[in-house]
């Protein structure tokens, strides 16, 4: 993929390459996200386990270790969320992703005060109330997708062709890439870009815990599942946690008893503290396939390797096609 090129997302954010590394929570402080902008993609500081001043640090410090644009995903049923975009707006951070909740409720106020707005979606129905709202991207993330997650269990690759004809706006591709194959996959389904997250994860910027990490990397087809849907839908690696919550539903839990069983900071216990035990591990289906911890540089590299293999090859079947006729 050349590096200068007329694409919607790389021209939206200013980067070399159409990727955005997710902003996840435990995992997407200012190493990751710095590192990913100087890889020449989308760098996301994740706000959604930062109290407000740690937001800032995290930052400041991404301001120091790049040039390069970078962003914030903020999850907007967080109780802070009015501190936290006016740290962003403070900090002059010029792209914000938003996500679980309503669009309509500070796109405006965003971009009215100058700021790239885009919005992640599980749904065409929300992707058409994001457009509405006037958001600048739309991220479509299929239910294959690690952490926070759609109630009706899209694919990403029903979820994108069913989308992308509905909007005008570039449209960001989630859920199951994390491979150079996989971007062209999501592209040629009409995404204008990717966002990637657990491949990201197990990288050597991560500010996940080594334990997850290598978890991460044992985990095969199979070992994810998408559970907690009476709350906020979540994809976890099974472990004695995920098995204690599946025991609990075959007493027909109420929410509260839900509530009571994950109690607080069971996500901060797993991912950033390295409890595999009791701690919620949150990762996507796409782990099966993440077999080493790399560089963020390296990893982008191999996904951009990739990517031009595939175009090479699609490119040859096409032609050999052609001969046939």
């Amino acid at each position: 993929m050349s590096s200068t090129n007329t694409n919607k997302v790389s021209q939206l954010f200013g980067i070399q390459y159409p990727i955005v590394q997710a902003g996840m929570v435990w995992n997407s402080g200012w190493k990751l996200a710095s590192a990913a902008s100087n890889a020449g993609i989308l760098g996301l500081i994740g706000a959604g386990s930062m109290y407000p001043e740690v937001l800032r640090t995290h930052i400041q410090n991404c301001k120091k270790a790049t040039s390069k644009p970078f962003g914030v995903n903020i999850p907007m049923l967080y109780p802070n969320i009015e501190e936290l975009l006016q740290i962003v707006l403070e900090e002059g951070v010029k792209i914000v992703f938003t996500s679980a909740g309503n669009p309509m409720t500070w796109t405006s106020w965003l971009k009215e005060r100058g700021i790239t707005v885009v919005h992640v979606v599980s749904s065409l129905r929300f992707a058409l109330k994001a457009q509405d709202a006037g958001v600048d991207a739309i991220v479509a993330e299929g239910f294959e997708a690690g952490g926070h997650n759609g109630r009706d269990e899209t694919t990403t690759l029903t979820l994108i062709p069913m989308v992308r004809p509905q909007i005008s706006v570039p449209l960001i591709a989630a859920g199951g890439i994390a491979t150079g194959n996989g971007m062209m996959a999501a592209m040629a389904l009409g995404a204008d870009g990717v966002q990637i997250g657990s491949r990201f994860v197990a990288s050597k910027e991560s500010s996940a815990h080594d334990a997850f990490k290598n978890a991460v990397l044992l985990a095969k087809e199979g070992d994810t599942q998408l559970t907690l849907k009476e709350l906020a839908p979540v994809r976890l690696l099974k472990n004695k946690f995920y098995q204690d919550l599946q025991q609990l539903y075959k007493t027909s839990p109420t929410p509260e008893d839900l509530k009571i069983l994950l109690g607080r900071a069971r996500a901060k216990r797993g991912m950033f503290e390295g409890d595999l035990e009791e701690g919620e591990l949150e990762i996507g289906q796409i782990s099966g396939l993440i077999d080493d911890i790399a560089s963020v540089s390296a990893i982008v590299e191999s996904i951009l390797n990739e990517f031009k293999a595939c175009q090479t090859r699609l490119a040859s079947i096409t032609l050999n096609h052609q001969n046939d006729q």
